[in-house]
């Protein structure tokens, strides 16, 4: 009897072995796949050349709906199954503040249909990023799992160089931008997409590096680091070198309100010779003695004609993602007529404005901005201080920059947004909870 009841035990230990290494496959294929899927999209090289292409990021709608929908009832059924007090705070006003006004200018929107549309995969893609970060049990976990997703989207993008040069290098046959001639965009839609997932990559590298990885981590370093040269984003670059300084200052300057300074004064200057300048003579002439194009590569008659556009709706916006692209400009003003064929602005803050209205930019400077800074100072503070958090904080700092000059908020699948929304989720965690080495 003795022997059976061991018997039984054994076979009960080894199913439970077998049940917990077909979950951890699952948890780890999961969050790879969502990461590629992000990344990659499922429509990956697109032929610029071709003449009915008006918008990259059309194309297998449908298909896109229903992964992410998939994905998000996965990765929530995952998190619960592990970690309900992790999701239970995300409760928090400022967020629930914030989805609440999103609905609300959904409702309120110039274009329901669109901004239902627009809302439903947006609304996926969060509820994916804030349950992927749930998904590993340990550091090394994550970092193994972050350094095998970073891996294979280089070896796509780079095996896209070398097998089809014509769908992963910006061609003068481009019926868009032409000028680009020459610039890896690798398995992304444009150069500027692929500029800033490299530079993500590059500090995901670092992370992986200081985590004990050097060499899958060297090669993600060097890998993405090339590829950002040859994007030729001057803007990713510059930035990745400003974060890259600003942040390793951290460990010096501790006090919250001193590092706010620090890290958020550059936004705001970049904010003020963007953005700034179509609104101020004096700004616009600063910006003229400063060494770069004043007119930021055509973007500022893109803003003035946003601005003018906001200025008649200012409260509520247009609705949710319902100004570019929708009837809300088929009536533009004579010389403007390129503004029913632009896709955003160029500049997050102002496209938050126009979907949602200044309320919907004051709760999105909270949630994404003051909220996340908090977040890492807790973190900090509470001993979550390695390298994973420093990562998550280069890219959020990363994206906030970013968004001065390119236009990612909320933007559905955008692999940027994506991957931005890892950073300020993670951060959240980390100031609530240990990680376990």
């Amino acid at each position: 009897m003795s022997q059976l009841v061991t018997t039984t035990q054994l076979r009960v230990v080894a199913l439970g072995l077998r049940r917990q290494q077909v979950m951890d496959v699952i948890r780890g294929a999961t969050f790879i796949g969502a990461l590629l899927l992000a990344w990659i999209s499922l429509r990956p090289f697109v032929d610029l050349g071709n003449q009915q292409l008006k918008d990259t990021t059309t194309g297998n709608e449908t298909m896109t709906y229903l992964v992410f929908g998939g994905l998000a009832v996965l990765t929530l059924a995952l998190a619960m199954r592990d970690n309900l007090p992790g999701l239970a705070t995300l409760l928090t006003p400022a967020y629930l503040l914030f989805g609440g006004w999103i609905a609300a200018t959904v409702v309120l929107s110039v274009d329901p249909a669109t901004s239902i549309k627009r809302f439903a995969l947006t609304a996926c893609v969060m509820a994916v990023t804030a349950t992927l970060m749930l998904l590993a049990k340990s550091q090394h976990e994550l970092m193994r799992w972050f350094s095998i997703a970073a891996l294979a989207l280089l070896a796509v993008c780079y095996l896209g160089i070398m097998l089809a040069p014509h769908l992963s290098v910006h061609l003068a046959t481009d019926i868009q931008e032409p000028q680009l001639a020459g610039n890896w965009r690798g398995a992304f839609g444009h150069k500027n997409v692929a500029a800033s997932v490299m530079a993500m990559l590059v500090f995901l590298g670092i992370y992986i590096v200081r985590s004990g990885a050097l060499l899958s981590g060297g090669t993600v370093i060097g890998l993405a680091s090339l590829f950002l040269f040859y994007s030729a984003g001057k803007s990713s670059l510059a930035l990745t070198f400003v974060v890259l300084a600003l942040t390793s200052l951290t460990g010096v300057v501790r006090a919250f309100w001193l590092r706010a300074l620090m890290l958020l004064s550059p936004l705001v200057l970049l904010v003020l010779l963007s953005i700034g300048t179509v609104m101020s003579d004096g700004l616009a002439e600063i910006a003229k003695m400063l060494p770069l194009d004043s007119s930021f590569t055509g973007r500022t008659e893109i803003w003035t004609f946003a601005l003018q556009s906001l200025q008649l709706r200012l409260p509520t916006g247009y609705g949710f993602e319902a100004f570019w692209g929708t009837d809300a400009i088929r009536n533009v003003p004579e010389g403007m007529e390129w503004a029913e064929y632009a896709s955003h602005s160029h500049n997050g803050y102002l496209d938050t404005a126009l979907s949602m209205g200044l309320p919907g930019l004051a709760l999105l400077i909270v949630v994404l901005i003051i909220v996340p800074l908090r977040n890492f100072q807790a973190a900090d503070r509470g001993g979550n201080n390695g390298p994973l958090t420093m990562a998550l904080l280069r890219i959020w700092l990363f994206g906030l920059y970013l968004s001065s000059l390119e236009s990612f908020f909320l933007d559905r699948a955008d692999p940027t947004w994506f991957t931005f929304l890892l950073a300020v989720f993670g951060l959240h965690y980390l100031a609530r909870f240990r990680v376990q080495e």
